[in-house]
């Protein structure tokens, strides 16, 4: 349950403690934050060029702007930037008729090859430059990862297409803390992101209770990469190391990414760090509907077992596979509405009822721990959006909330060199606060 809210100290610890941060202040922020995206939407369009100008690239002409920004620092009259940022459902199409551009531009810019697939879907929140001259299309740029952008513009043979590579810097940095009253607002006045401390949670998830278990004068410190871009920060990257102190006990963990590709988190003896299994799948908000041999559905009115766990959350929130597995089964099942099925050997299998949609690849695909498989819905027999999770275990239903999870894989023994040369140095930079 990575939740903010939950990462807070327990009111009921032993030890007094400072007043929580407000859920308010948290929401005027949000508030100020939308007001500003806002005003930014859009920019006030330059005055129309005479009708006889042409705003157009020549293609691989000597002296000639060659991107979007040359041209744009040429502040040629009429032509007019808008920077959009995109809303919820969003397309394209959408956005090309509020700014009242020509779809015949769009046509021919979906045309081009490999473009199509790159621009069909957005994401809300994301920025989109456009270049026009009086409703033509001159230029459009998206960033389509951290690394790679998509650029568009018009040349005298047509439009043009080609992604720029956008190289970014990992810088190691270490960032240490001491708990007072929260666990966000300790790690945020050392510098981490809250996506950073998320990320400190589910490593040390299945040996600390974030939700009630943390006390004033917990100590942590993280080993992280702090990503730049043009000599700008862009975020935070990956956890390499980390060191958490709670009620006295300490857990260190590091990173090790093994020949499948996939990062782990291992003890400096090399025992995992993790389980086997996630213990829920997913960040929900409560637990609407527990294991029971008999429940009253509220549905269907009648009196069965239930035999696996409700967690209520909103409806898209991501479902993630519980373990390292096989897709068994992806499609509808009766009250279960869309499921997914995983089978991870050793007698355990995994099911995820009433799902919107599908993320998860085919039948007899395999998927990893914390991978997305699908999002929250209420497909099925069921009166709000929640994800009904089963833990099978040898054929036998058992509560996902207390079965003993196995302990997942050691280093190994193959692996246990190349783990200690990659691990010492990200050991040593960790306890020694990041000197080199």
């Amino acid at each position: 349950m990575a939740l903010r809210t939950v990462l807070e100290l327990d009111p009921q610890a032993p030890r007094p403690m400072q007043a929580l941060r407000r859920g308010s202040q948290f929401l005027a922020c949000l508030l100020v934050a939308g007001v500003a995206l806002q005003a930014a939407r859009e920019r006030t369009r330059a005055a129309p060029a005479p009708a006889n100008m042409m705003f157009a690239l020549p293609a691989a002409a000597p002296g000639m702007p060659s991107s979007l920004a040359d041209l744009r620092a040429l502040a040629l009259p009429g032509l007019a930037t808008i920077e959009v940022i995109v809303r919820r459902d969003d397309t394209l199409d959408h956005i090309f008729r509020r700014l009242q551009l020509k779809l015949s531009d769009l046509a021919d810019v979906r045309a081009l090859q490999g473009v199509r697939e790159l621009l069909d879907r957005l994401n809300p929140g994301e920025q989109l430059t456009f270049m026009h001259r009086d409703g033509e299309l001159v230029g459009l740029a998206r960033q389509v990862s951290l690394t790679q952008e998509l650029e568009v513009r018009r040349t005298a043979a047509g439009f043009e297409a080609q992604v720029t590579e956008r190289p970014v810097q990992a810088q190691t940095t270490v960032a240490r803390g001491i708990i007072d009253s929260s666990l966000f607002e300790a790690a945020n006045a050392a510098g981490l992101a809250d996506a950073t401390v998320l990320k400190l949670a589910r490593i040390f998830a299945t040996n600390i209770d974030f939700m009630l278990g943390l006390r004033s004068g917990d100590e942590f410190e993280v080993e992280y990469e702090r990503l730049n871009q043009y000599g700008h920060y862009v975020r935070d990257g990956e956890v390499l190391a980390a060191r958490f102190v709670n009620q006295a006990h300490e857990y260190v963990a590091v990173r090790f990414i093994g020949p499948d590709g996939v990062a782990r988190y291992f003890t400096p003896e090399g025992r995992s760090i993790e389980k086997e299994f996630l213990r829920a799948p997913l960040e929900f908000k409560r637990v609407s509907s527990g294991f029971s041999r008999a429940r009253l559905h509220p549905i269907l009115n009648t009196i069965r077992a239930h035999q696996g766990t409700d967690y209520a959350a909103p409806m898209g929130t991501p479902v993630y596979a519980a373990g390292d597995g096989r897709i068994r089964f992806r499609g509808q099942n009766g009250g279960f509405g869309n499921e997914i099925e995983i089978d991870h050997g050793g007698g355990f299998m995994t099911v995820y009822g009433h799902l919107s949609h599908f993320a998860a690849p085919r039948i007899g695909a395999h998927v990893t721990r914390g991978q997305t498989i699908g999002y929250v819905g209420m497909t099925g027999l069921a009166t709000g959006p929640h994800l009904h999770y089963e833990f099978h275990v040898d054929g036998r239903f058992v509560d996902p909330q207390k079965v003993k999870l196995p302990d997942a894989r050691p280093i190994d023994a193959a692996l246990r060199a190349d783990f200690e040369r990659s691990s010492a140095p990200l050991l040593l930079r960790l306890q020694a606060g990041g000197s080199p």
